[in-house]
């Protein structure tokens, strides 16, 4: 398979007047090249939704390890170091790695992917990720019949990240997906957005996206991802009341 550099990928002013995109997740399309299907391009009028800004998806973002405001991940991740950067797989596997992020995004080339994230606050974006598929990287060891589950760990690092001085949620941050999940095709490792190296705000290196999850879901800047028997409790579970936790983790 060929790979190509971000330099190669459409221009980001191009997108806007050459398609057309998708409303939704388009799950039965997702792990495909949108310029690999024809008819989709011609399929939508002119009402359906359009790709959010560049500007917008990377100056409005929730990333409390940079702040709570929506313009602070943007301001105060600036100069956030992600040279060297290394990911290990653990737990249920015979056979656990660390690799570099350099490494994984040479061993499994990115492609488009065209989602819409969904916040649980009720706004949205329709995002234009560079990524593969986590079950690429997940059979990159052998996963054991006891994992049930897929835990995801943040970089805890407050010398850089100056929100996570402060006790907004328990650092690191932590999520988790079931197996299933996790395994599933359009469950995204994102290495860039609008053929770009993926901006410090939104989440680099590397992170996790979830289509039909809302965007707490998805991790960013993971440094560990770990098979587990049990379900794991993640960040926001720790701080929202279980009742309302039924509803939001959809």
């Amino acid at each position: 398979m060929k790979k190509y550099k971000y330099s190669e990928i459409t221009p980001e002013q191009i997108y806007n007047k050459r398609r057309k995109f998708i409303k939704s997740i388009g799950l039965g399309v997702g792990s495909l090249s949108l310029s690999s299907i024809p008819f989709l391009n011609n399929a939508y009028s002119q009402n359906n939704t359009k790709l959010t800004s560049f500007e917008d998806i990377t100056t409005y973002n929730n990333y409390y390890e940079f702040g709570t405001g929506k313009s602070d991940p943007f301001k105060n991740s600036q100069e956030f170091v992600t040279k060297p950067w290394s990911v290990t797989i653990e737990g249920e596997v015979d056979s656990p790695i660390t690799l570099s992020a350099e490494e994984i995004i040479s061993l499994f080339p990115s492609e488009e992917r065209v989602y819409k994230l969904r916040c649980v606050e009720g706004w949205s974006m329709v995002i234009p990720w560079m990524g593969f598929s986590l079950s690429k990287l997940l059979n990159k060891v052998s996963i054991k019949n006891s994992a049930k589950f897929v835990e995801f760990e943040c970089i805890y690092d407050p010398l850089q990240m100056k929100g996570q001085k402060y006790p907004v949620l328990n650092w690191p941050y932590r999520e988790g997906l079931r197996i299933d999940e996790a395994m599933h095709p359009i469950t995204t490792v994102v290495t860039g957005l609008y053929g770009k190296s993926l901006p410090n705000q939104n989440g680099a290196p590397l992170r996790i996206f979830v289509p039909w999850k809302y965007g707490f879901k998805s991790a960013k800047a993971i440094v560990k991802i770990k098979l587990v028997e049990n379900m794991p409790t993640s960040s926001w579970m720790r701080v929202v009341p279980k009742r309302i936790w039924v509803l939001l983790k959809r």
